[in-house]
C-alpha cells in the first residue's frame, strides 16, 4: 500500500481499528461516540470511505463486517508528514522544527529527545563514512 491522505475524521477511525483491529462499525462508534457525538451511519460512511481509499480492508462474519487496516499507522503518519512538509514548508524538515520552536510547541523535553537524535544520526553518519573510506 502506497500513501493515503487522511482527513481528520479518518484518522479519528483509523486510531480505533489500529487499536480494536478487527473491529467493527459498533466497535469504532463505541471508541468514538462520546468525544465526536457521531451517529453509526457517519461511521460506517467514514468506513466504507477508508476502504475505497484501500486504507482499510473489510470481510464478513456472520452478520458482522469486520474491519482491518491494510495501511500501518507509521506509512500513515509518514505518509501525512510527507504531505505536510512539502505542502507548508517546502520540502524542508528545517522550516518545521523552527516553526515549533518559534510557536514555543516544543517543551524542554522534546528540545532535549531531539537533539540526542540529531547527535545519534550524526555519529551514525559518521560511522557510515568511516566505513566507506575503508572499503
Amino acid at each position: 500500500m502506497g500513501s493515503v491522505r487522511l482527513s481528520d475524521a479518518e484518522w479519528r477511525v483509523m486510531n480505533e481499528v489500529w487499536s480494536r483491529s478487527p473491529a467493527s462499525a459498533r466497535d469504532v462508534l463505541e471508541g468514538v461516540a462520546e468525544e465526536t457525538g457521531w451517529a453509526y451511519s457517519t461511521v460506517k460512511t467514514v468506513l466504507a470511505r477508508l476502504v475505497e481509499k484501500g486504507a482499510l480492508s473489510s470481510r464478513l462474519r456472520a452478520n458482522t463486517t469486520l474491519y482491518e487496516p491494510v495501511v500501518t499507522r507509521e506509512q500513515a503518519r509518514r505518509s501525512a508528514l510527507s504531505s505536510l512538509l512539502e505542502s507548508a514548508f517546502g520540502g524542508r524538515a528545517s522550516s518545521l522544527v523552527q516553526h515549533l520552536l518559534d510557536e514555543e510547541r516544543l517543551s524542554g523535553r522534546d528540545r532535549s529527545e531531539l537533539t540526542q537524535l540529531l547527535q545519534s544520526e550524526a555519529a551514525k553518519g559518521s560511522e557510515r563514512e568511516g566505513a566507506s573510506n575503508d572499503a
